[in-house]
């Protein structure tokens, strides 16, 4: 079970380290590891405040009262009821803030950091409200066991599910027909959610890294690419292969076989010690001594976990050394515009004496129909 009071004193250390009176969090990924309630991000301001004192407080809807208090039941709550507004709640915390307030930059919203700020003035007091997501980084960047085997299990679902689909898909069929069938897949094999919408881009539309399927019927000899994966604990699989329908053409064959040795260059060279900026300067190395360096358009990786894309950043210029415990994805590709996409992408474990590769599903060269 997730020790959450070892979780929160990590951020009150956290915010001392920073010099932060307190961190502020909204509904999303942090709220959850730190509390274990999935709350949506709607109009209805929820906030949970760490304070660098160890304290915990909240400002909440009113109807997640019983919710809230279940969980934490000691907590200091400004609740507010809808027909009054959060105004005065807000105005009561803000009366006992002393200090500069982080909060989570990339999340939170502008509503509610004006509230924030508002209050803060309100109290009188001589705090400001700042951007606390560079202290944040290493809140959630090392999994514990518990979400170590939640993915593994997001994983399985996900390649059972892939497995399923490769088998039955055939020529004409469209991308969108695809992608429902793989999702139906992967709630088969028991997943609760997904971690994003499966891309399932066919022919050109797979130069396009991040496109959405369509109505595009796929034809013999063109590429398949499909990102997509499971959620399992609120840990994301995130997984991409590329087959082709039928046969591979000879010009695609080398473009897939060059993001292959990328793929597994990365791969080898993955563990602790290795920082961010070597494991993609070596992997993209692969695809710029081919005749595709042109074709390079995004970074090798980023972290994994309750995000799809969490620190750390797999790219130039981080220089942050993988630690045990992280999980990264390497995904290199190589992309033609009006032509054709190939990506290969793995999660993977560093571990005490170098990496794990999560993912399994094979990576040779695979025709389907």
């Amino acid at each position: 079970m997730a020790d959450f009071m070892e979780r929160r004193a990590l951020v009150a250390s956290l915010a001392r380290k920073a010099g932060l009176e307190a961190i502020v969090f909204v509904p999303g990924p942090n709220f959850f590891y730190l509390t274990g309630l999935d709350f949506h991000l709607m109009e209805r301001p929820t906030l949970l405040i760490l304070g660098a004192d160890d304290s915990v407080s909240a400002i909440m809807p009113e109807l997640e009262r019983s919710k809230w208090r279940a969980t934490c039941p000691d907590a200091v709550t400004y609740f507010w009821q809808d027909s009054d507004g959060f105004d005065q709640a807000f105005a009561d915390w803000g009366a006992t803030a002393t200090g500069p307030i982080g909060v989570e930059g990339a999340r939170m919203r502008m509503f509610e950091a004006e509230a924030l700020t508002q209050a803060i003035r309100h109290g009188q007091s001589n705090g400001a409200v700042r951007n606390a997501d560079a202290a944040l980084i290493d809140l959630r960047i090392r999994k514990d066991a518990e979400q170590i085997a939640n993915l593994r299990e997001a994983i399985r679902i996900s390649e059972a599910g892939l497995s399923d689909l490769i088998k039955t898909a055939r020529a004409g069929e469209t991308e969108a027909q695809l992608a429902a069938r793989l999702k139906q897949a992967m709630l088969s094999h028991g997943a609760p959610s997904f971690a994003f919408e499966p891309l399932v881009l066919s022919g050109p539309n797979a130069a396009d890294p991040h496109g959405s399927p369509g109505d595009r019927p796929i034809a013999a000899g063109e590429p398949l690419l499909i990102d997509f994966g499971a959620t399992y604990g609120g840990m994301a699989a995130d997984i991409t292969r590329t087959f082709f329908c039928d046969h591979v053409p000879d010009a695609y064959r080398p473009i897939y076989e060059t993001v292959l040795a990328a793929n597994a260059k990365g791969r080898a060279i993955a563990g602790p010690g290795v920082t961010c900026d070597t494991l993609d300067r070596e992997t993209t190395a692969v695809l710029a001594a081919s005749p595709y360096d042109q074709m390079i358009v995004h970074k090798t990786g980023h972290g994994l976990g309750l995000d799809v894309h969490e620190a750390p950043q797999i790219m130039l210029g981080n220089t942050r050394q993988l630690e045990p415990g992280m999980v990264i994805t390497i995904e290199p590709g190589l992309y033609n515009p009006g032509q054709i996409g190939v990506r290969i992408e793995d999660d993977m474990l560093i571990t005490e004496t170098g990496a794990e590769s999560l993912t399994q599903f094979p990576r040779e060269l695979t025709c389907f129909g």
